[in-house]
């Protein structure tokens, strides 16, 4: 394995209680006008840093921070307890509710150390639950919300149904082991082709530089736990992203969700030829251009 490093950001440490708590910044091209400061936050089965600073030869901004920061955007992306640099030390499996709590905590101090008011939050999978459940509870704190392989009721699931059949595994520990193997399966289980082989390896190089295991809470929730958010209680604006062919998000799962969001400034996006990990697809640069597309259109004037 080729052992990753990180360059080119800031290392920030926080406290939530007792928990050490990473986070990692890329500023904002100063050079472009300024244009938000986003939030991302990471699935189930990687840290952050894999998953937004991806770092591979020869495919341009692989790094969605890199990317987004050389628009004029600040950008922000933290480890969950359980994940990556963060503490992993608590007897806990780490479930969505906790790693919610971990984005009030960041979020706050990136409202501290940045000029923005509120966030351009981005989640996906898992992560997308907590960035929903963490916009329901702090919605104050968030501009807009891009929700993508999103879950709300697990109806129309396919991986989900494939993965209750390991929930008794999954309930009677805290962590899953993963390797290069499991990264390899993330690519091939919906529809293989989405992804290029260099990416994947490099993907699997970062998330094992990190990792060799994985909290089980998030899959625990997925699998036996949904819903965990109320639609009716985000009001902020919101965009849905639902790769064609990931068997995580079920369509009509999603459409039902986005019926409820209370905010008309809402958009729903299909992105054609993805499956689940949108940023490590080959149609990666559409996903960014869509979330800038939303990040960036003006509020409304007239409500009506």
């Amino acid at each position: 394995m080729t052992a990753v490093t990180w360059t080119g950001g800031t290392e920030h440490w926080i406290k939530r209680g007792d928990i050490n708590l990473f986070l990692w910044q890329k500023k904002a091209n100063p050079n472009k006008p300024f244009l938000g400061t986003i939030f991302f936050v990471h699935g189930s089965s990687m840290a952050s840093q894999p998953t937004f600073d991806l770092h591979v030869p020869g495919r341009p901004f692989s790094s969605a921070m890199d990317w987004f920061a050389d628009q004029g955007f600040e950008t922000w992306t933290m480890d969950n307890e359980g994940y990556g640099r963060s503490d992993k030390n608590r007897d806990i499996n780490f479930d969505i509710s906790n790693g919610a709590d971990d984005l009030v905590a960041g979020s706050e101090y990136i409202l501290d150390h940045t000029s923005s008011k509120s966030l351009l939050m981005y989640g996906i999978s898992s992560g997308a639950l907590k960035a929903a459940l963490f916009t329901q509870r702090k919605p104050e704190r968030v501009a807009k919300l891009a929700l993508d392989a999103f879950v709300w009721t697990g109806e129309g699931s396919h991986t989900l149904e494939q993965r209750k059949k390991k929930l008794p595994e999954f309930i009677a520990k805290n962590r899953r082991p993963i390797d290069r193997a499991f990264v390899h399966s993330i690519f091939d289980r919906d529809h293989p082709g989405t992804a290029d082989e260099a990416t994947i390896e490099s993907f699997a190089d970062a998330i094992l530089t990190l990792d060799d295991s994985m909290p089980t809470g998030t899959y625990v929730d997925m699998c036996s736990k949904l819903p965990l958010v109320d639609p009716k209680k985000i009001p902020v604006p919101t965009i849905i992203l639902r790769g064609e062919y990931d068997g995580i998000a079920g369509m009509d799962d999603l459409i039902d969700f986005y019926k409820l969001l209370p905010n008309s400034d809402k958009q729903f996006s299909v992105m054609a030829g993805i499956s689940h990990a949108s940023f490590q697809q080959k149609n990666y640069m559409m996903v960014y251009q869509i979330l800038y597309s939303y990040f960036t259109m003006p509020a409304p004037v007239y409500r009506g």
